[in-house]
């Protein structure tokens, strides 16, 4: 069975619960930033539902489609994202990408929680993702190209678009928060990054660093997406400072950062087109 056949049975099975609910916004919300869904819930799918879909295993993941209706907006979140580190492949983390667009999805908003690189950016800001590096070794478009999803060469120029961009940070203004602008890194983890490899990142112009975002950006846009990245920056990465690296310090400031988190999406949510 190919992947067009998988997802026509994903959409059939989603179909029985959503009625043609027919989303127009999508969220992949990333570690410890999950209570956006529980709290604008109409209803969920768990994951291991659905046929096709990969399971998350990442505490802070609750591992749900969850739909909802929020400031007059159809949104279906992704309550939890998919890693390579945990031994799925590149088309099983962008796969759930593929279905939101299937869904009728036009913009996703990407999070992630990250490690901060750029040492005037500190933990708890939030960071409007510019652009990112790919250092995951592998791209999610490797194999046999379906032109039903996207062309064999897509342009990868402005993936965040720069209206939506705009859109963010005028949200960002009303509600008085000091956005950052930067570069994501990506890297496969699921250790730490080494001071060294940090440096490195630093010198090729990186702003904060996380192990996901990345493959699901290329495949948004490869779809034809419009794409929104917003990385909750948690910590400082290795080297930037003494201390040492932990999940949990991650789950803790995500935690910390969830309500001006929740502020700044709902504001994008009322204004993009």
């Amino acid at each position: 069975m190919d992947d067009w056949d998988n997802m026509r049975q994903t959409i059939e099975y989603i179909n029985t619960y959503t009625d043609n609910f027919n989303p127009e916004i999508g969220i992949v919300l990333g570690s410890g930033l999950g209570e956006l869904a529980d709290k604008y819930q109409e209803f969920a799918i768990p994951y291991k539902q659905i046929p096709g879909f990969p399971r998350t295993t990442i505490e802070g993941h609750k591992g749900q489609l969850v739909f909802a209706n929020i400031v007059g907006r159809r949104v279906v979140m992704m309550q939890g994202r998919m890693h390579y580190y945990e031994g799925h492949s590149m088309s099983q983390i962008t796969y759930p990408i593929k279905v939101l667009k299937s869904l009728g999805v036009n913009t996703v908003i990407l999070t992630n929680a990250a490690g901060i690189i750029n040492k005037s950016f500190r933990p708890g800001d939030l960071m409007v993702i510019t652009d990112h590096i790919n250092l995951m070794g592998t791209n999610p478009l490797i194999g046999r190209n379906d032109e039903r999803y996207g062309e064999r060469f897509p342009d990868m120029s402005e993936i965040y678009n720069k209206g939506l961009i705009k859109i963010v940070d005028a949200a960002g203004r009303l509600l008085n928060l000091n956005l950052r602008h930067g570069v994501y890194i990506a890297t496969t983890g699921p250790s730490y990054e080494t001071p060294a490899e940090i440096k490195m990142a630093r010198a090729m112009g990186a702003d904060a660093a996380g192990m996901s975002t990345v493959p699901e950006a290329i495949v948004a846009n490869y779809c034809g997406m419009n794409v929104i990245g917003i990385s909750c920056l948690t910590n400082y990465a290795s080297g930037v400072s003494s201390k040492k690296l932990s999940h949990q310090e991650v789950i803790s400031t995500a935690n910390d950062v969830k309500d001006k988190f929740t502020a700044l999406i709902m504001m994008i949510l009322q204004n993009v087109k």
